[in-house]
């Protein structure tokens, strides 16, 4: 099912794609008003698998939760409406879209007069940053733009308006010929990609920026934590100064999208051999055997779709 085919979950109804509307004076258009998921849906013995949906959904409302918005669904009856949004479009493997949003009311900075509107939408989706990319690794630069300093932005909600920082991070980034940006944070440590956690490995140690580095703590990082410490494999969280990364011995991406996709670039200077290091390969066949369905789950990461 490619995007922009099949049905949509819209409050409470599956309807055509092309039915699954709102008006141009709806409060997110305006100003960004909306919390959202990214999950992936993996083809598994069993079935179509969501990946970690009750970890994504949790996050969902605390995101929802932040923003004041009361989400008008149980969080157990949206998680059904993911399930069937799945099942509906007959996917084995897909991304998944959950997203609350400020709809139709009064026009203002006040959110609060506007209704919200709940909506799943699941499509087809390779790697997202390219097949080669999952062993020969990406070109990145670390941007001009910082990520929001404390207590401006809440970093911890996945909310729409935080992501127009991450655009211009990703902009800056092609224009320039890389394949991605790394942000650093408010006191010039490194954050994050503009969708994505990053990991450094230093003698065999991994390193990755806490959550006061204006990080979202990713549900795919949290992956890397379990199966680094299954591994034997050292992993901290601590800040990390720029040049660091010019010297590390590997450096990866996690995200929902992006997987676990090495960095073989920074700034136009090689990270290590300029290639996917030993430490990343580990903690990526240790990834995609689960998600790929080559391991029991055994840590019970899959809801299957029946």
């Amino acid at each position: 099912m490619a995007f922009g085919e099949g049905k949509i979950w819209y409050d409470g109804k599956l309807v055509d794609w092309k039915d699954a509307t709102c008006h141009v004076m709806a409060h997110a258009l305006h100003y960004g008003s909306a919390v959202f998921e990214g999950i992936r849906c993996y083809k598994t013995a069993r079935g179509p698998g969501i990946f970690r949906l009750d970890d994504h959904m949790r996050r969902l409302y605390e995101s929802a939760k932040i923003y004041r918005m009361d989400v008008p669904f149980p969080r157990e009856e949206f998680s059904r409406a993911v399930v069937e949004t799945v099942r509906a479009n007959g996917l084995e493997s897909c991304y998944i879209r959950p997203f609350v949003f400020r709809g139709l009311g009064s026009m203002g900075v006040n959110p609060l007069e506007c209704p919200l509107n709940c909506v799943v939408a699941a499509w087809e989706w390779g790697k997202y940053l390219g097949d080669e990319a999952m062993e020969n690794g990406v070109s990145v630069c670390v941007s001009s733009w910082h990520r929001a300093a404390p207590n401006t932005f809440p970093a911890l909600a996945k909310a729409s308006g935080n992501y127009l920082n991450s655009q211009l991070i990703k902009i800056e980034a092609m224009q320039g010929g890389f394949d991605e940006g790394i942000a650093l944070d408010h006191y010039g440590f490194v954050s994050e990609g503009s969708g994505e956690n990053i990991f450094m490995v230093r003698n065999g140690v991994i390193y990755t920026p806490p959550s006061s580095s204006s990080i979202l703590p990713g549900i795919t990082r949290h992956c890397v934590f379990t199966l680094a410490r299954e591994l034997g494999i050292r992993i901290h969280q601590h800040v990390i100064p720029r040049e660091a990364l010019y010297i590390a011995d590997e450096v990866f991406f996690s995200g929902t999208a992006a997987e676990i996709t090495p960095v073989a670039r920074i700034d136009n200077i090689a990270v290590g051999n300029g290639t996917r290091g030993p430490v990343t390969e580990r903690i990526q066949s240790a990834f995609f055997d689960i998600v790929e369905d080559r391991v029991p789950d055994r840590h019970n990461w899959f809801t299957v779709v029946a």
